[in-house]
């Protein structure tokens, strides 16, 4: 899918390209979550970007792709690109004949054979050759039933069915040719809870899309006991609890307190014997860490899912740590009127009020937040708000509006917050 800019999570680094007379350019990577029915995150589709605008502007498919792959293993690697979670990759006709395909993991890959690919007899050979080798191939922007679809099913692992784009009386026939030639179905294009509902009532069994980040959907994780004890916590992080204090307030969340405890030992050197007690977790560890922690397990669902299959708490860190790193390239003025601690914390609680159900002002209060992220959740103020501005646009790759804000800022641009996308996209190895 060289899909539709909305919501592709853009990250980028600057390449050289003959193209450009001699001066680097820049070519982006975004990429965007693949669910599994449990809505725990399964993998990521990688989007070739030509520029900063996060848009398929790309006029040779090979050229491109080719560059992009080669600097994603040789300098990113995988663990930036896409974690530990499968990744989903665009290979025209042509490069599915070539040696790049051959730089890719065949395990980690699924490889995406473009729409407008006719299956004749020397690719279904090559189909052959591929599968025998390892590699899984999808079918993608499937938006109909047809006798050409039907002859090469059998030569692929997957269909890719557009849920714009495919008309809703086909679903079902789209649906039985793949469970009888045990093949699997992946919705894409759900943005919606409803379609993410139909797509699962048919048998799909991957969705794709930013649906699970929609307010209707937020509101349907549970505000309970949980998450209030945690926002008490944040509350005394906040100000500056004394290690009793925040000991006392641990033991009110017992899945929090098992993590940190696991994350102490996991972490800490030098001790020499495993840490037992809260409390030494809690030296161990330090309040910084801890108050991250507490902050992104407000968006726990309350499922056995991990930090690292949440697609939320995926999208809330990335979020977040982009908005750290933009700090550091900001002019002086604006790093002394705020922190990377500050714009982290604003961009973790950028979703808070919708998860808890209290508005932005009254949680403000309860938190007692200081004045530059207070601003910036409730109007987008400020140099921290300009800031948001730009980590929301860049998920839903809104180029005006990262533009806009980068001059208002001064010294960040479109090309610095693509470039660190890719940093923040690896957000857990830094808290």
């Amino acid at each position: 899918m060289l899909a539709e800019p909305d919501f592709a999570q853009a990250v980028g680094t600057p390449l050289s390209s003959s193209a450009s007379a001699g001066q680097a350019s820049l070519v982006y990577l975004g990429r965007q979550p693949i669910l599994e029915r449990s809505r725990a995150l399964h993998g990521y589709e990688l989007l070739f970007r030509a520029d900063s605008r996060n848009e398929a502007h790309i006029r040779d498919h090979f050229e491109a792709t080719a560059y992009v792959v080669a600097r994603t293993f040789g300098e990113f690697g995988l663990r930036e690109a896409i974690g530990p979670h499968t990744g989903y990759l665009n290979f025209s006709r042509d490069l599915l004949f070539s040696d790049v395909i051959h730089l890719i993991p065949p395990d980690r890959f699924v490889i995406e054979i473009l729409e407008d690919t006719v299956f004749d007899a020397p690719l279904i050979a090559r189909c052959a050759e591929l599968r025998k080798a390892g590699f899984r191939l999808a079918m993608d922007d499937v938006a109909t039933w047809s006798p050409e679809l039907v002859e090469a099913v059998p030569h692929i692992d997957m269909l890719k069915v557009d849920f714009l784009q495919c008309n809703r009386d086909r679903l079902s026939k789209i649906a039985a040719l793949a469970k009888r030639e045990r093949k699997t179905l992946l919705a894409e294009k759900i943005e919606t809870h409803a379609d993410f509902e139909l797509a699962k009532t048919h048998g799909f069994d991957l969705f794709q899309g930013y649906f699970f980040a929609r307010p209707q959907v937020l509101r349907s994780r549970s505000t309970g006991p949980a998450q209030r004890c945690l926002l008490q916590l944040l509350i005394a992080l906040s100000g500056e609890a004394d290690v009793p204090a925040l000991e006392s307030a641990l033991k009110q969340s017992p899945q929090l307190m098992v993590r940190i405890l696991r994350f102490a030992n996991s972490t800490a050197s030098g001790v020499g014997r495993r840490i037992g007690s809260l409390r030494e977790a809690i030296l161990a560890v330090g309040t910084r860490k801890i108050a991250r922690w507490v902050q992104l397990m407000i968006y726990a669902d309350g499922t056995t899912l991990s930090p690292e299959s949440d697609p939320l708490i995926q999208l809330v860190g990335a979020r977040a740590r982009l908005m750290e790193l933009m700090i550091e390239h900001c002019a002086k003025s604006v790093r002394d009127e705020v922190s990377g601690d500050a714009a982290y914390m604003t961009g973790v609680l950028s979703l808070t009020p919708v998860i808890l159900g209290i508005p932005t002002r009254t949680l403000s209060e309860e938190l007692k937040l200081p004045a530059p992220i207070r601003d910036a959740l409730i109007d987008r103020q400020g140099a921290l708000g300009h800031i948001l501005s730009i980590a929301c646009a860049f998920e839903r790759g809104e180029a005006e509006v990262i533009a806009a804000a980068c001059e208002a800022l001064g010294t960040l641009t479109p090309d610095h917050v693509a470039a660190l996308g890719m940093r923040a996209a690896a957000w857990n190895d830094d808290i």
